[in-house]
């Protein structure tokens, strides 16, 4: 079933939205969970929590990309179960991908009142001038929370390239945010 289709059981408020969003997205969901909270059972819950924020908000809003919205729902509901599950839940490989961004993205910003929409903006505009082996390496990492070792199986890449991919793409994206303005 296409994304539109789904969309407009939402607003029928048919039920079937849910299983036709599992059907299509539930996989991609879990991956995301999980790939956060190493745990299956909190992984299935924040899934089901995707579904319900999905028809608690479609309508009124109409997603123009139904895939990622229900991404970065599933994303937030997994960093806020993370948070909820305590330090001892955290993986050392998940805090280590938040410290290499956080020597990028420091809480500078926050001091000059720099809004997270100006810096996603940035971020995605440095992205697009990436190449795409660059620009999907990163965002598997940063944003899909992919472990170097799976990046390496999908890609067919050394775990050594990838390292040296993230580092040299986190050096440039410093850079292009000082460029932009965005104080570091």
């Amino acid at each position: 079933m296409e994304d539109f289709q789904i969309i407009e059981l939402y607003f029928a408020r048919d039920e079937a939205a849910i299983q036709e969003t599992g059907n299509k997205y539930g996989k991609l969901c879990f991956q995301i969970a999980h790939n956060i909270l190493f745990n299956i059972e909190d992984s299935e819950e924040c899934v089901n929590d995707t579904y319900l924020g999905a028809w608690n908000t479609i309508p009124p809003k109409k997603p123009n990309n139904f895939m990622a919205f229900l991404c970065k729902v599933t994303r937030n509901l997994s960093l806020k179960r993370l948070d909820y599950n305590m330090a001892r839940k955290r993986t050392p490989e998940l805090l280590s991908s938040f410290d290499e961004l956080e020597s990028v993205l420091s809480d500078s910003q926050m001091e000059e009142k720099i809004c997270n929409e100006d810096i996603g903006a940035a971020i995605s505009k440095f992205l697009k001038s990436e190449s795409a082996e660059s620009r999907n390496v990163f965002i598997r990492k940063y944003w899909f929370c992919d472990s170097i070792k799976t990046i390496s199986a999908t890609y067919g890449f050394r775990e050594e390239k990838v390292k040296s991919m993230l580092h040299r793409t986190r050096n440039r994206l410093k850079d292009f945010l000082k460029k932009e303005g965005i104080a570091l």
